[in-house]
């Protein structure tokens, strides 16, 4: 469909204002989570007894699909929309994640999902992006000229809260990720590099004293440091798969590292990747998150807003860093962590907390000629303020 500029709809406006190349990006990354499930899901259904195979390859199809229209539903708001529903979206996860100590479902040792009908939803998914626009929000806030409003403080103390459920689950990997995102939002925020410095100690710190006291993060840096100490098989039969496969790969359908994989569709869907479409598609996927995240940030050189700019930050963040560390542990790059590739693995709240994300970051970057201090509800002073610092 031809959309004019002339065309003043809600989705005439959103089609010109929207970052398309952004966009396109994403919607390449959900076709391939579409083909990586033709790929893998038929012997993982059939190896993990489900009921149906065509029902298993479906549910992740439907997923796609309702997180395709969601990232466009939610990058037509404004930024006080974004700001409103990240402030509801982040209580109401909080609440549920909270719940999964008291109802939640056990599984290998973690407590981190809720019992739905049709859906094993883990609240602390969808808790990462609004918490990280709720963050960007009252760190704004503390910073504009005349505010009494302690942002940071309070910033601060909601991570502590989440800090503590997340360390009850546990759910450390998922708590590394938005600690480094509140980290890369006070680095934006022009914190002091002595405190970088001290903080980046106690990070250190914080990541001996986990190694200490939690025996599944021991187990996962020796078995790292030296395969043979202990059951190295995942990532084994991962790196023979990228070997396997080459420059071009086997061929679609033609790898055989889904047959053994017992997370070929999840944490390790990277490795049928490899295994099938060889390096050169690899590098194509690398290429795209990186392409989303770079081009999100060169966006935000040109912004005013300061809460844009600190809440795109935290969301590009998230998205990149979580990439990184699918990728790099599925490649013996760094110790494993049962984390999801955005958009590519199998999983429906890691897939819809991840539209959610960025659908935000595209409402968040769309062009606004004389709205953004309309929008964010500060004095436009205090935007140019916030923007120079």
């Amino acid at each position: 469909m031809a959309l004019s500029r002339a065309d003043n709809s809600i989705l005439g406006r959103w089609w010109w204002t929207v970052d398309r190349w952004t966009l396109a990006a994403l919607m390449v990354l959900i076709a391939f989570g579409y083909v990586m499930m033709l790929a893998a899901s038929p012997a993982v259904a059939e190896r993990i007894g489900a009921s149906s195979r065509h029902m298993f390859f479906l549910k992740q199809v439907f997923y796609l699909g309702l997180a395709a229209a969601v990232m466009v539903v939610v990058s037509l708001l404004s930024p006080r929309g974004v700001r409103r529903f990240a402030l509801l979206g982040c209580a109401g996860a909080l609440v549920l994640t909270a719940a999964t100590l008291v109802v939640g479902v056990e599984i290998k040792g973690a407590r981190r999902w809720l019992p739905i009908p049709g859906l094993s939803l883990q609240p602390s998914e969808f808790l990462k992006p609004f918490f990280a626009v709720v963050a960007a929000w009252l760190i704004a806030e503390g910073m504009a000229p005349g505010s009494r409003v302690w942002g940071r403080a309070i910033a601060i103390g909601l991570f502590a809260v989440i800090a503590v459920i997340m360390k009850s689950q546990p759910d450390i990997g998922m708590l590394l990720v938005m600690t480094a995102v509140l980290f890369a939002q006070f680095v934006v925020a022009g914190l002091n590099f002595f405190i970088v410095g001290g903080l980046a100690v106690l990070g250190a710190g914080v990541g001996v004293l986990a190694y200490l006291l939690f025996p599944h993060v021991q187990s996962r840096v020796h078995r790292f440091l030296d395969p043979n100490s202990g059951d190295s098989y995942q990532v084994s039969v991962a790196m023979e798969a990228f070997a396997n496969g080459g420059l071009l790969g086997r061929g679609p359908g033609e790898g055989r590292v889904k047959n053994v994989l017992p997370d070929a569709h999840a944490d390790f869907v990277f490795a049928v990747a490899g295994e099938e479409f060889g390096m050169v598609v690899c590098l194509v996927i690398l290429a795209l998150f990186a392409f989303v995240v770079l081009r999100g940030l060169m966006r935000l050189l040109a912004e005013t807003d300061f809460f844009v700019v600190l809440a795109a930050t935290g969301l590009l963040t998230q998205f990149g860093l979580q990439a990184f560390v699918n990728m790099a542990s599925t490649l013996h790059l760094i110790p494993t962590k049962g984390m999801t590739l955005p958009f590519v693995s199998y999983g429906g709240s890691s897939v819809l907390a991840i539209a959610l994300g960025m659908g935000m970051l595209l409402a968040l970057t769309r062009k606004r000629i004389g709205e953004r201090a309309a929008s964010t509800g500060l004095p436009s002073g205090a935007l140019a303020a916030g923007g120079a610092r």
